[in-house]
């Protein structure tokens, strides 16, 4: 009986403590990756692609227009020639320029062959892709200067696609497509995961997480890819603000911005807000609309991947994208926002979410129907944004 009553209390003597480890330990962090990444899944899914691909061949708008400008732009010519770097230096407003816009613009066109060889099934665009992205994988090792987290998120945030779209749909092989993830692993991921941007302005942090996140899906990183959407979903609220936030917006997590004085610093001295300011409107809708595509453009791929992120921003982003489209549609400027004066071009960027809001989610978006709808196709603006009226225009998939 005492063995008894001894081995008892032994017991809950154990259970007592592992409850209160339990209790005062860490809790455990929350998983966004799937067991399994779908492939292709970088910002555009098999089924997209697919979709995209029926339209062009049926001569169907705004497809077929949206294609005919991609495969007349440089980006899709098969005579050119890459030009990696070794080592790719930008400074502020990329000064100095050594590489900058040759990365950016060699990505973009790696991406453009991938599409054009979706729809056409010529290997020759799959062929050149691959020349592109193996001339990179070769020779480039780092970035530096001032600018280098940014660069390395535009460049990062458009590889990804690229290699996705090449490594799982052409079926002609791509030898080299482990060195290529490996600089993706090395170069790119380390500056767009590690780099400190809390106290830059927003679309910094948002782009070097879209970066990070298609990188991770196209590493199979479940853990890169759990630290990208616990970055976004700090970023997002801190960049785009809505009344439910009270009187001041949030600030940027882990960072020294945190009076009431030096967030309205941060928020380029606006001291009024709206559902729908973001934390760059101040300062220009061009920057603005960089840091709108990438909260769509992450949020795109989390769909893809499974665990959908849009219902946690929807709202956020669609105040967002009708906050600025309407002012670009000519709305007057109140006395109360940027001194009564804003700075537009918001740029072909609302594609992504538009369609992700509206067409499958039935929200109501007239302002961003008006100006998207305006301004098909959708180009690109040579930095990471590119060719999405082809890609996600009224895509269902």
């Amino acid at each position: 009986m005492a063995r008894t009553r001894t081995a008892l209390l032994s017991v809950l003597a154990l259970l007592a403590g592992l409850l209160s480890l339990q209790l005062s330990g860490p809790a455990p962090r929350a998983t966004a990756a799937p067991a399994a990444f779908t492939h292709p899944g970088v910002l555009v899914s098999r089924a997209q692609l697919d979709y995209a691909r029926s339209k062009v061949r049926a001569g169907q708008q705004p497809w077929k227009a949206a294609y005919d400008d991609m495969m007349g732009s440089s980006y899709a010519s098969l005579s050119r020639t890459p030009q990696p770097r070794a080592v790719v230096e930008c400074g502020s407003s990329s000064n100095p320029n050594h590489g900058c816009t040759e990365e950016r613009q060699d990505a973009i066109a790696a991406y453009t062959d991938a599409l054009a060889w979706y729809v056409t099934r010529d290997s020759k665009y799959a062929k050149k892709s691959i020349e592109i992205m193996d001339a990179w994988s070769a020779t480039i090792t780092d970035h530096t200067n001032s600018n280098a987290p940014l660069q390395s998120g535009w460049s990062g945030a458009t590889w990804p696609r690229a290699a996705e779209i090449i490594k799982y749909t052409y079926d002609g092989g791509w030898p080299g497509a482990g060195r290529f993830a490996t600089m993706l692993r090395n170069v790119y991921l380390p500056e767009v995961s590690n780099g400190s941007a809390t106290t830059k302005n927003g679309n910094w942090e948002l782009v070097m997480t879209e970066a990070a996140i298609g990188i991770a899906v196209f590493l199979d990183d479940r853990s890169a890819y759990d630290k990208a959407v616990s970055t976004y979903l700090d970023r997002v609220p801190a960049y785009i603000y809505l009344t439910s936030d009270g009187e001041m917006p949030k600030p940027p997590a882990d960072s020294s911005i945190d009076t009431e004085a030096e967030i309205i610093k941060y928020w380029q001295g606006q001291s009024t807000f709206a559902d729908g300011l973001a934390q760059e409107t101040c300062r220009d809708f061009g920057h603005t609309g960089w840091g709108i595509a990438s909260i769509a453009d992450i949020a795109e791929t989390s769909r893809i991947q499974g665990q959908d992120l849009y219902p946690k921003i929807q709202d956020r982003l669609r105040y967002a994208l009708g906050f600025h489209t309407g002012y670009e549609n000519g709305a007057a400027v109140p006395s109360w926002l940027c001194g009564g004066s804003v700075k537009k071009g918001l740029d072909q960027v609302t594609e992504v979410g538009f369609n992700a809001l509206h067409n499958r989610l039935g929200i109501s978006m007239s302002n961003t129907q008006k100006y998207t709808e305006a301004h098909r196709p959708s180009g690109t603006d040579n930095y990471f944004n590119a060719w999405t009226t082809l890609t996600h225009a009224d895509n269902p998939s």
